[in-house]
């Protein structure tokens, strides 16, 4: 077994009034996600209960951590096998299924990078290198919910 990382958030509910959860619409849902030494996020809940739409939600946050690891994969992934990556954008969808509670769980997540490469670059060998990312993407290895990855070229 390998050595162990540990990751500390600091989650700060900032719409508690004196009021507080006195009913399900009586509270807002701000709060802060804030990790020690960088800028806070601020953030809301996914209901459209006292959310503010202007803040991060926890769903938006998941599905942006799943593709930032999938992109750092990828591009060390290139690195090591001598290809020059010059561009990555991902539109990535994450998919979710609403159950009588109003939530429930992903049912799919799909990464969608579009690479530019500062040489052509054959279609075997992007979608290998794309594959290799994704074995080694610990945050979509650590989910119970399948992550396809879409690759294509920038054009």
């Amino acid at each position: 077994m390998g050595a162990l990382n540990t990751f500390d958030v600091t989650v700060d509910w900032t719409g508690a009034d004196e009021r507080g959860t006195t009913s399900y619409a009586a509270y807002s849902r701000d709060h802060e996600v804030r990790v020690d030494g960088k800028p806070t996020l601020l953030a809301s809940s996914d209901l459209r209960v006292q959310s503010d739409v202007s803040r991060y939600k926890a769903e938006e946050l998941f599905l942006g951590s799943i593709a930032q690891a999938q992109m750092l994969w990828f591009l060390r992934t290139a690195a090591k096998a001598g290809v020059v990556v010059t561009g990555y954008l991902d539109r990535a969808t994450a998919t979710q299924r609403v159950e009588a509670a109003g939530t429930g769980p992903f049912t799919e997540i799909v990464l969608r990078p579009r690479v530019t490469y500062a040489e052509p670059v054959d279609e075997e060998t992007a979608v290998r290198l794309h594959a290799e990312a994704r074995d080694h993407n610990h945050i979509a290895r650590s989910l119970g919910v399948p992550v396809r990855v879409e690759a294509a070229v920038a054009g």
